[in-house]
């Protein structure tokens, strides 16, 4: 059975979204974090860096969140992998985009915004994170204004990888403004799917 290693607060979500769109049964394996640090040696023994997530796929090792995600589509088949080559190229297209281009934006916006104590929140760094994300937030609302979903004309692997990345954008005031990918965005976390895996990470 599949194993997924990590709590749904970290980016363990993005795998168990995408294990819940698939219907594929697995365990979790609930590791988590000490002072921001993930000294459980399970892990370790799986992921040479020390981070979230990793599965053990009976046997078939793996890391990166998206990576993982990319692996079961591939493995289950079904709507959410690519039908072609083309849509197989846009799904790993959006899976960098949003790891190289969209993650490290959003994560600083994310840590200025919830992460640090609130007495340190600095309005001009959450500002300054919030306009870095407007260049890359365009280029999805350009992608977006012609079509409902990125790689294809259904739900795929590459709309459930990147809008786990953009899992903090729920709660950016800012999203207003790319009308496009906020309706791109709440279609995905509408999903079933979606809905499940939040109860995991909200409660």
């Amino acid at each position: 059975m599949l194993k997924i290693y990590g709590i749904a607060q970290s980016r363990a979500f993005r795998v168990l979204w995408m294990a819940e769109e698939l219907g594929l049964p697995y365990e979790q394996v609930k590791v988590g974090f000490e002072n921001m640090k993930v000294v459980d040696p399970r892990l370790h023994a799986l992921n040479p860096n020390r981070k979230l997530p990793a599965i053990d796929d009976d046997g078939t090792v793996l890391f990166e969140s998206l990576a993982i995600n990319l692996y079961l589509a591939d493995k289950a088949g079904g709507p959410l992998r690519w039908a072609n080559a083309a849509e197989a190229g846009r799904c790993y297209q959006w899976s960098l985009w949003a790891a190289n281009e969209m993650e490290p934006k959003s994560q600083a916006w994310g840590y200025e915004k919830f992460m640090k104590p609130e007495g340190q929140r600095d309005a001009k760094a959450i500002a300054a994170a919030a306009e870095g994300m407007a260049a890359p937030l365009s280029v999805l609302q350009t992608t977006l204004a012609g079509r409902s979903w990125l790689a294809a004309d259904r739900f795929t692997v590459a709309d459930c990888n990147a809008a786990g990345v953009l899992y903090r954008l729920l709660w950016f005031e800012g999203l207003a403004k790319f009308d496009k990918v906020k309706d791109w965005l709440d279609r995905c976390y509408a999903r079933p799917a979606a809905l499940r895996a939040r109860k995991m990470r909200e409660g």
